[in-house]
């Protein structure tokens, strides 16, 4: 279940949400949502210490799939809230 890009700002400007590219460094150069901090899902389990686990994460990449993996990485580390916004199109669409 994906949430909506109004969802996903609403949780950063009023949860300060952090929001996670999971794509490749390659594709986040070439593009991303405002904020968002590159973390390609195959390192996801190592560079956790760039997140506040007390905080929401909102995930997305390109299509939806890699968040998806991502969404569960994250929860099976006890992140508590982990939402999956899909594709990086999603941020910029309600």
């Amino acid at each position: 279940m994906y949430i909506s890009g109004t969802q996903c700002r609403e949780l950063m400007s009023q949860q300060n949400a952090q929001l996670v590219d999971v794509r490749s460094e390659m594709e986040y150069m070439q593009g991303a949502a405002p904020g968002a901090i590159n973390i390609p899902v195959q390192v996801i389990p190592h560079a956790v210490k760039k997140l506040d686990p007390a905080k929401p994460v909102v995930v997305y990449c390109a299509s939806g799939g890699r968040s998806a993996q991502a969404q569960m990485i994250l929860k099976a580390m006890g992140y508590q809230e982990v939402h999956n916004l899909g594709g990086l199109n999603n941020f910029f669409n309600s």
